[in-house]
């Protein structure tokens, strides 16, 4: 049975977390696929809807046509439709042949779609950059709202993640941290339409990026992605919603994450990360799993470090990548103690700069780097750490 996908409109809030793209061109956000046979749902319908019966796919014959006499200039200035940019039709029709999909149904919805300026402005780096401070960027996530949200969550969804950890090996901890992480469980999970910010992203990417080349073909990949999985369906392609790089759902997938890793795993036979907090467990302990999560093993040990003594040349050189055994790592003057000496794999140094006062230093395992390919950032992964550890007080003190 052929994949099946149901969308819908699911709008709130902007998403409170700017650095996600979750996961993370998560994202990375890379393994197995859906297995065969699943429904794949984006989002329930709404209420309002219902009672609607999903639209099936237009068929060739019977395509809605784009309005005749529109000017096709190879740029398509701010705010106008695809619909104008000749780059983006010519896109429209070797995306559908590669895809499969009826080319007019892709040039329809591609053509509605807007160029955003302020998606644009989003994805630059700051022109005057702050000096990253582990500090001011932990206390976003590990406030009390968030943790007392993270503890209900956890206690209103305990035999899903129970279950999920037995069946992916991944602490509930970790996963009720991510979601907590990327939307707050579900509060914030974006208010743009995602049709037109991977538009504007594949087609409009700021040149003044440092790799605006490479992340203009990521997002041309995940605009295939979506308008697949919209056309599975015959669900509207402009009414679903999430950030504005087009993540989507409670754990901010993006569309090939969503393709690969997501999982139907509260069984209706539908995979619902915008409505099911039970899909959304077993999708981020899926993907988790697929990136080589290790069971039992810790995620960072502490390490000292001895200025003048330490070789943070060497150290430092393969960023946060696992690269040096124990031996090597305490040889080039970066010291461990009690169960880091014992510890069998690859190590790496992670450092967190705190503004104008001196960094802090952990020596981060394998499963340290594996929360590194939902965001590709050190600091999003200790947040996240330390979120699910403050979690996991709470649900001690609470039973």
């Amino acid at each position: 049975m052929a994949l099946a996908v149901v969308l819908s409109a699911w709008s709130s809030a902007a998403s409170a977390h700017s650095e996600t793209t979750a996961h993370n061109p998560k994202t990375t956000h890379t393994s197995t696929s859906s297995a065969k046979g699943q429904r794949e749902t984006l989002a329930k319908k709404p209420r309002a809807l219902a009672k609607s019966k999903v639209p099936k796919p237009p068929q060739k014959n019977n395509a809605p046509k784009l309005a005749k006499g529109l000017a096709a200039p190879s740029a398509l200035a701010a705010g106008l439709l695809f619909g104008e940019s000749s780059a983006a039709m010519e896109w429209s029709s070797q995306a559908a042949e590669r895809l499969q999909l009826d080319p007019q149904w892709v040039r329809n919805h591609l053509g509605q779609a807007r160029r955003l300026p302020s998606v644009e402005r989003l994805v630059l780096p700051p022109s005057s950059p702050a000096a990253k401070n582990w500090a001011a960027y932990r206390a976003r996530f590990i406030e009390p709202q968030r943790i007392q949200a993270g503890l209900r969550f956890w206690q209103t969804h305990r035999s899903a993640l129970e279950r999920a950890e037995r069946e992916f090996g991944v602490p509930a901890s970790v996963v009720v941290a991510i979601i907590g992480v990327e939307t707050f469980y579900g509060q914030y999970t974006g208010n743009f339409r995602v049709i037109d910010a991977l538009a504007t992203l594949a087609f409009h990417f700021p040149a003044a990026h440092p790799r605006a080349a490479a992340r203009e073909a990521f997002f041309k990949g995940e605009l295939e992605q979506f308008l697949a999985l919209t056309w599975r369906s015959g669900a509207d392609p402009m009414s679903i919603r999430g950030s504005y790089a087009g993540a989507m759902g409670l754990p901010q997938f993006m569309p090939s994450s969503w393709a690969k890793f997501a999982v139907d795993f509260d069984g209706d036979g539908r995979i619902d990360l915008f409505g099911s907090p039970t899909d959304a467990i077993g999708s981020v302990a899926n993907y988790f799993k697929a990136f080589e999560w290790r069971p039992g093993m810790p995620t960072h040990y502490p390490v000292t470090l001895t200025p003048g003594q330490t070789d943070m040349d060497s150290l430092m050189a393969p960023d946060i990548l696992p690269t040096f055994s124990v031996t090597h790592f305490v040889n080039k003057g970066a010291s461990l103690s009690g169960a880091a000496l014992q510890h069998t794999g690859p190590l790496a140094l992670i450092e967190l700069r705190n503004g104008t006062e001196a960094p802090s230093y952990v020596a981060g395992t394998e499963n340290f780097y594996a929360i590194t390919r939902y965001n590709w950032s050190s600091y999003y992964a200790m947040a996240v750490i330390d979120l699910a550890e403050a979690v996991a007080r709470e649900m001690q003190k609470s039973r």
